[in-house]
C-alpha cells in the first residue's frame, strides 16, 4: 500500500463510524468551501486547502518523503523523539499515530465542532450547544497554542521515515463500537454499562494493567437511563457547563475516554453518572478496528507507545 492508500482508507472508516451521515459531513466540506473562498487573496495562501477534503483536522499525513511501498508500520498512541529512533532501528516503513502532532496538534481545536452535532443529536438544542462549545473551542485554542508542534514531525522528516496520524477517525470508531455493544446489551444499572465495558478485551487489558474502567459520578447500582457514548469524539473534552443541558435532554448516564475533575463535578450537579472507560485503551479500541482493516490488506503492524493490539480478524 503507499501512504495515501492507508490515509484514506482510515478517512472512509472515520467516516463510515461518525455520527453524522454523510451528508452531514458533505455539508460541513462545502461549509469550508465557502469559508476559504470568502477570504481576502493574501489569507488564502495560509488556509490548509486539505480541509477542502478531509472533515478531521486532527488528521493528517506529516511527511511522505520515505519508503513508497509501505508493508511495516510502527503505531502508537503518543510520538517522542524516542519513537522516531525507535521506528529508525525497527526499519519501519511507516509511523501512525494516533494523537495529534504538528499541524493536527495546532488545529485541534477545529474539530470540535463535531461534539456541537453530536450534541444536538442527544436532543440539546442547538442554541444551547453552540454557545457552550464554542466558549471550549476559545480554551483550548489558547491552551494549544504556546506548544512547541513540530518536534517528532521534523524528527520523522530528517529520518526521511513515513510519519501520519489519525485521531478523529480512530475515536469514531471506537465510539460507534462500543454504543452498539450498551445498545444491544439493554443495560437498567450502572453495573450492567460497567459489564458490557469490562467484557472488550482492550479494557480488560487495561484493567491488567491499572487503568482499567471507573465509576466516577453516580452509583453502580443506579438506574441508568438514557446511556450516550458523548465524551470519546470531537477532538478533546467538551464543556463542563453542558451537563445540565443533557439531563433536561434525558441523559441518565454518560461513557466517557477520561474526565477532569472539574467536568466530574458539574456531572455530579446535574445527576448523571459518569463511566469512564479508560483513555488508552479507547484509543487502543479505535485504532484497532481501522488497524484490522490494514492488515486485511497486507500491512505488518508493530505495536508501541500504550496500543494495546487486538486482532479481531484472528477470532
Amino acid at each position: 500500500m503507499t501512504i495515501q492508500e492507508i490515509f484514506d482508507l482510515a478517512l472512509k472508516i472515520g467516516i463510515k463510524n461518525d455520527f453524522r451521515s454523510e451528508k452531514e459531513i458533505k455539508e460541513y466540506l462545502k461549509h469550508q468551501k465557502e469559508i476559504y473562498e470568502k477570504l481576502p487573496k493574501e489569507e488564502k495562501e495560509y488556509f490548509d486547502k486539505e480541509k477542502l477534503i478531509n472533515p478531521y483536522a486532527d488528521t493528517a499525513i506529516h511527511y511522505a518523503g520515505g519508503v513508497k511501498n509501505i508493508k511495516k508500520a510502527l503505531v502508537g498512541i503518543d510520538l517522542s523523539m524516542g519513537g522516531v529512533m525507535l521506528a529508525k532501528e525497527l526499519g519501519v516503513d511507516l509511523i501512525i499515530n494516533h494523537h495529534p502532532i504538528g499541524k493536527t496538534l495546532a488545529n485541534l481545536d477545529a474539530v470540535m465542532d463535531l461534539q456541537i452535532d453530536l450534541i444536538e443529536k442527544l436532543g440539546v438544542p442547538i442554541n444551547i450547544a453552540e454557545k457552550l462549545i464554542h466558549k471550549r473551542i476559545s480554551e483550548v485554542s489558547r491552551g494549544i497554542n504556546p506548544i512547541n508542534h513540530f518536534v517528532p514531525v521534523d524528527a520523522a522528516r530528517l529520518m526521511k521515515i513515513n510519519l501520519m496520524n489519525i485521531h478523529t477517525p480512530g475515536d469514531n470508531s471506537a465510539a460507534q463500537f462500543l454504543t452498539k455493544e450498551i445498545e444491544k446489551a439493554k443495560p437498567k444499572y450502572v453495573e450492567d454499562v460497567l459489564k458490557v465495558i469490562n467484557s472488550i478485551p482492550e479494557y480488560q487489558e487495561a484493567k491488567r494493567q491499572g487503568a482499567g474502567p471507573m465509576l466516577f459520578s453516580g452509583s453502580a447500582s443506579n438506574r441508568c437511563g438514557k446511556v450516550t457514548v458523548s465524551e470519546f469524539t470531537g477532538g478533546t473534552e467538551g464543556s463542563k457547563e453542558i451537563y445540565s443541558a443533557m439531563a433536561n435532554a434525558g441523559i441518565g448516564t454518560i461513557v466517557s475516554m477520561h474526565q477532569s475533575e472539574e467536568h466530574k463535578k458539574e456531572a455530579e450537579k446535574a445527576n448523571i453518572n459518569v463511566v469512564v472507560a479508560g483513555h488508552i485503551s479507547s484509543d487502543s479500541l479505535g485504532m484497532n478496528i481501522i488497524l484490522d482493516e490494514l492488515e486485511k490488506k497486507g500491512l505488518e503492524i508493530i505495536p508501541y507507545s500504550g496500543l494495546i493490539r487486538i486482532n479481531r480478524n484472528k477470532k
